[in-house]
């Protein structure tokens, strides 16, 4: 138990600290200056005060007044030391924060057991302060494990998602990665951020309900296909809206308006410009870029200057030109995520990242399906 006590009188100071270690249970810190005890009181936590009222140049109002307004001090008791008895001091005292009175004329045997109590009250503060901060530590270190659960249980289910139509996981983090660093640029909140990065994996969830025929079909879809495969925005809203989760809430989002065009030319409701979700239209963005530099059983991969050229390309017609500004200002981010994307899982084990536990499912692709006919450079579900 660490006492602080501050009195301009050597006599008092040593009578204080006499009965405060007298059995032990204390060790007292004492300072004639008061600002020299305020500067010690603002590097060391003490857990107790007690402080002389009548000062030369700082009286012990003051002090407390500046006592509590150092954090640690909001809680730890803080007694004035006096002999002064009128009610405007007390007053005074107690409205900078004062928790009680000593008054100097008290005979040894009732100071000792007054201060014996205080230590004692101080030592309840501190194991109340000390449980608290434990239950806290408890309580964020719950809120990490289910934040990184959630993201871990989304990572999965949108690799689950994503298995049906591409070879590896790694389109999902791909996506994820590219959407964090255009809100990034684009200035968004962290937590937003983060939220966006998480949600961004689910936006083909509504592909688990077209049929494996028009989903791996190796040459172009017909009209009656493609309007099949249109179907999956709309189907992912159904799988994931209204939800209580803000998260889920923000991937229902993204999955109904990720193929929304900024002219209006999109599906499957034709927004344009800002009344389509932001998180839908960064996504749009990213989901487009990757399937252009994304080899497929009926295309090869575009080089990174082509498909950064399309993205340009469209802005102010299938993008949002803001959106496409950010993505090209973070432009070396951009090409770092494709680069890491096929090493993530054996040089990055530690990382604490959703996409990190997510194991790579190489499914083999069947040989007709690798040779048959191509589809346009720009797959149709990516970029209609």
């Amino acid at each position: 138990m660490d006492v602080l006590v501050v009195d301009d009188s050597r006599t008092m100071l040593a009578r204080m600290k006499r009965l405060l270690e007298h059995d032990r249970q204390a060790v007292a810190a004492t300072f004639q200056d008061p600002g020299a005890a305020l500067d010690e009181a603002r590097m060391r936590a003490f857990d107790l005060v007690l402080v002389d009222y009548t000062m030369p140049e700082m009286d012990g109002v003051a002090v407390i007044r500046a006592l509590r307004a150092i954090e640690h001090y909001a809680q730890v008791p803080i007694v004035m030391i006096t002999s002064e008895v009128s009610d405007a001091v007390r007053l005074a005292a107690l409205d900078a924060g004062a928790t009680d009175f000593l008054d100097k004329k008290l005979g040894r045997v009732e100071l000792s057991v007054r201060l014996r109590n205080l230590v004692r009250l101080a030592t309840a503060v501190r194991r109340l302060d000390d449980q608290a901060s434990w239950l806290a530590g408890e309580v964020e270190k719950a809120v990490r494990t289910l934040r990184e659960r959630e993201a871990e249980i989304i990572f999965r289910l949108s690799l689950a998602v994503e298995y049906r139509d591409n070879d590896t996981g790694d389109h999902t983090w791909r996506v994820a990665r590219y959407s964090q660093i255009m809100a990034e640029a684009l200035g968004l909140d962290a937590d937003l951020c983060r939220r966006v990065y998480l949600a961004a994996p689910l936006h083909d969830v509504g592909k688990v309900a077209i049929p494996d025929g028009v989903l791996l079909k190796p040459g172009r879809l017909d009209a009656e296909e493609f309007a099949l495969i249109r179907t999956h925005a709309a189907i992912g809203q159904r799988i994931l809206g209204g939800s209580n989760c803000a998260l889920i809430g923000l991937a229902a989002s993204i999955a109904e308006s990720h193929h929304e065009r900024w002219d209006g030319g999109g599906y499957p409701a034709g927004l344009s410009g800002e009344a389509i979700p932001l998180a839908a239209r960064i996504v749009a963005v990213a989901d487009v870029f990757d399937a252009l530099t994304t080899q497929r059983p009926y295309k090869a991969a575009m080089p990174l200057d082509e498909a950064r050229a399309c993205i340009e390309a469209e802005s102010g017609r299938h993008f949002d030109p803001a959106c496409v500004a950010a993505f090209l200002s973070r432009w070396d981010d951009i090409v770092a995520v494709g680069a890491t994307a096929s090493t993530r899982l054996r040089d990055i084990p530690f990382r604490i990242e959703p996409w990190a536990r997510v194991p790579a499912l190489p499914r083999e692709v069947p040989a007709e399906a690798a040779a048959g006919p191509g589809r346009s450079a720009v797959p149709e579900d990516a970029a209609a």
